[in-house]
């Protein structure tokens, strides 16, 4: 009952989370000047005139067309410009060609989220009275409550998606302009961790208890996994199942810059015993010598940053390194990555949200999982295939868009995020 209640009154406030959630993507756009709201240096960042414009575009298209009977699009072609992937709605510009855009203007699209936002506030006041008591809220949810909520989480994501692909532009910039010279989130250590990084095992708690039959250990036995309880997750993350996990440990911090700076000097990116197939292809192709953003100067590491070139800090997480140089640090270390499942079991051992962690599982559905029907159908599950999951959240993630039952996944290529490395036994 109490769980029934506090999603009721969640509902009842939908309208002043929509309207924060909103506000912080304009506030990320402050620092912003006219020009650096297009370019597009590479096809998997977007420019950040389409990622607010395509967060609209969610709003009018999943809620108000259905929701709001008098609603009137704001502009019939901003359908086919904003769509992302969703081939249920329609055609759509193509993702290399988001650049491209130098119209509507960023005026315009500032209009268009204004209009869509006024819309959204009279929706949400006319039907605040008649919330009613709902399941879950996830991305499969087809009710007005759940396609906001929804949309908010999108909305969060391109939050993170806004900042990743700014730095990627600013970063081919031969200026290295800063977006924020006071503002340098990579740089943050983290407070807890031991110094020399110490592996914890994941002894059971209440929420993740081996049963007595599962072979004795504390470590060893079947966990569950996956996301339970009211409030929101994504699809992805259900249904909630069972796995066995064999003995294992995992550090109990992330592995740092001056340790990643020993795996260069050491050869490691000349190694192919350190690497996958598919990797070392990768590196030799793209001439692969350090994590994005590093550059050797004088002798000195230096790392581009939100706040610009500064000097590569020793102590903080390294960053900006993608799955095949996870990877190939792990077995240079004598280690391995932990498997999402060893992750979720053990996220209560040890501190995270600086940086996305690569786990050593592919991204496939849990038993169980369902796709909704429509749109947001498309949301994850067609992306189940040629992914590796990552867990955790990173210093880009807006606040309060994160729990340990979180599934990210991008290629083992990418990099741009801002990724990390935990290493296991």
């Amino acid at each position: 009952m109490q769980a029934a209640k506090e999603r009721t009154e969640n509902q009842a406030d939908l309208a002043t989370q929509y309207r924060e959630v909103r506000a912080y993507t304009e506030q990320l756009c402050k620092p912003l000047e006219i020009e650096d709201y297009i370019p597009q240096p590479i096809i998997d960042a977007s420019p950040p005139k389409w990622n607010i414009a395509h967060t609209t575009w969610f709003f009018e298209e999943m809620v108000l067309k259905r929701f709001a009977p008098d609603y009137k699009v704001f502009d019939e072609r901003f359908g086919f410009l904003f769509n992302s992937y969703y081939n249920t709605i329609g055609d759509r510009t193509k993702r290399e060609h988001r650049g491209d855009l130098s119209r509507p203007t960023v005026a315009q699209v500032f209009e268009y989220r204004r209009y869509v936002d006024e819309a959204m506030g009279r929706l949400l006041s006319s039907t605040a009275e008649q919330a009613s008591v709902q399941p879950p809220a996830t991305a499969g949810g087809s009710d007005l409550p759940d396609l906001v909520i929804l949309g908010m989480n999108h909305e969060q994501q391109h939050q993170e998606l806004f900042l990743t692909d700014l730095k990627y532009a600013f970063s081919v910039n031969p200026l290295l302009p800063a977006y924020r010279n006071d503002w340098v989130p990579e740089e943050r250590s983290e407070p807890s961790a031991s110094a020399g990084g110490e592996f914890v095992e994941a002894e059971s708690s209440e929420r993740n208890r081996p049963p007595a039959d599962a072979g004795g250990s504390d470590r060893s036995g079947i966990y569950e996994i996956g996301y339970a309880g009211y409030g929101f997750c994504f699809d992805n993350e259900l249904a909630r199942h069972k796995v066995y996990l064999n003995d294992f440990t995992i550090s109990d911090r992330l592995v740092r810059n001056e340790e990643f700076v020993e795996f260069i000097e050491s050869g490691g990116y000349h190694d192919h015993r350190l690497w996958h197939s598919d990797g070392w292809d990768w590196v030799n192709e793209n001439v692969v010598t350090s994590p994005l953003y590093w550059q050797l100067s004088d002798g000195e590491w230096m790392h581009f940053t939100l706040g610009g070139l500064r000097p590569l800090p020793p102590q903080a997480p390294v960053c900006h390194v993608s799955f095949y140089e996870a990877a190939a640090f792990a077995e240079w270390s004598g280690m391995r990555l932990p498997t999402e499942f060893e992750w979720e079991a053990a996220s209560d051992k040890f501190t995270w949200g600086l940086r996305w962690e690569w786990t050593n599982s592919a991204y496939l559905p849990y038993p169980g999982f369902k796709k909704a029907a429509g749109a947001v159908g498309e949301y994850n599950g067609k992306f189940m295939v040629n992914q590796m999951v990552l867990r955790g959240a990173s210093v880009a993630t807006p606040p309060g868009h994160s729990r340990p039952t979180y599934r990210n996944f991008f290629q083992p290529h990418l990099r741009w995020q801002f990724t990390g490395i935990r290493l296991a036994g």
